[in-house]
């Protein structure tokens, strides 16, 4: 049975224009672009909201057919990225061409008002791809994930509604963390296609020449150590942006709660694996993402946010203030993202803690006596 795409679908144009719908098979061609691209993507979407899900299928859709046309070759990169520019001018006026993930993405700007910033961010990423730009630095490393992977854990975030500063930044820096991840798994598959995305500076503190090693790519202790290490700083990145999935609205904690649990242990297989990028893939069972999802349910019901802003990852600082927000507003308080809804929650849950509490001093009182 296909996916249905609910009224989000039809929305009002932009000024002069006229009411657009997005077919069911412009959506079915969508889902089928996200089931045989992100597995982890794919699983974890099917937790979200209707509200949310099929602006998250449009988002991915062209994120895909954008990277495909960027890496396959068959024209220039200026000729690849003006093209996709002039596709994102159409969408962003409302008159998308007429490829399916367009008509989908432009349904998806003209619900939500999603900044062009973020899709820009991505594109440079793909552009730093195609360039074969070298990394250095772990920081450059951070800046690319922060183009090709943060500007989606925004857009994500857009989309849910959860749009403040600080809760910008954790999803920024999940994508990051997946990011780092991809580049750990993909290690061997990269080289053999000449790509280098590990900290060449940390390779060569490791005794390795990262222009040799590419040439003739092995496993080796120093390479393991190397991939360890940034296995070490996706770790961190993970447990930063948790805190995030608590400023979420609570019906999409579940499914980004997933989505981060399944990535990270694409990292922890890769270590029962031994560390060894270069003779398999590391994948997450589907017995193990099964029982990742069930944990996730569990979980999203008492994650917390901090109390304190936390210090953003430099790198993703730009996509926040790209967004209209700055990290240097104070942290938003318990209720400052919450719907109606959950303010009436809220204050309910109050009142039976303040009931509660005087039923016990009442209780204490006659004990007393």
């Amino acid at each position: 049975m296909g996916e249905r795409w609910p009224e989000v679908a039809r929305t009002p144009a932009p000024a002069g224009g006229r009411t657009r719908q997005v077919s069911e098979a412009d959506l079915q061609a969508c889902v089928a672009l996200m089931r045989t691209g992100s597995r982890t993507f794919f699983a974890a979407s099917r937790w979200l909201p209707e509200r949310v899900r099929p602006s998250s299928i449009a988002l991915y859709a062209f994120c895909r057919v954008a990277d495909d046309l960027v890496d396959a070759g068959t024209c220039s990169l200026d000729e690849a990225t003006q093209r996709l520019s002039g596709r994102l001018d159409a969408i962003y006026r409302g008159q998308p061409e007429g490829h399916v993930e367009d008509r989908a993405l432009a349904v998806v700007v003209q619900q939500h008002g999603l900044p062009r910033a973020l899709l820009d961010a991505l594109l440079d990423g793909f552009a730093w791809d195609a360039q074969g730009r070298r990394y250095d630095t772990l920081e450059q490393v951070h800046d690319y994930g922060a183009r090709v992977a943060g500007s989606v854990g925004a857009m994500m975030s857009w989309i849910m509604g959860a749009r403040h500063p600080q809760t910008l930044a954790r999803a920024c820096e999940l994508g990051v963390a997946m990011q780092l991840t991809n580049i750990a798994r993909d290690v061997g598959e990269d080289a053999r296609n000449g790509r280098l995305y590990l900290p060449r500076q940390w390779l060569r503190e490791a005794g390795i020449d990262p222009e040799v090693w590419l040439q003739q790519p092995r496993c080796s202790p120093a390479l393991q150590s190397v991939v360890e290490r940034l296995l070490l700083e996706a770790d961190r990145l993970y447990a930063q942006a948790t805190v995030g999935v608590a400023m979420l609205p609570r019906d999409c904690r579940t499914a980004i709660l997933a989505a981060r649990l399944i990535y990270a242990d694409i990292g922890h297989q890769l270590r029962r694996n031994g560390l060894d990028p270069m003779e398999r893939r590391a994948v997450v069972p589907r017995a193990r993402k099964l029982a990742l999802l069930a944990r996730a349910g569990l979980q999203s019901a008492w994650v917390v946010p901090s109390k304190r802003p936390v210090p953003p990852l430099r790198a993703i600082v730009y996509l926040v203030e790209q967004c209209g927000g700055s990290l240097l507003k104070p942290a938003h308080t318990a209720s400052s993202e919450r719907s109606v809804g959950q303010r009436v929650e809220w204050m309910l849950e109050l009142f039976e803690r303040l009931e509660r509490q005087k039923v016990e001093q009442r209780s204490r009182g006659r004990v007393a006596h």
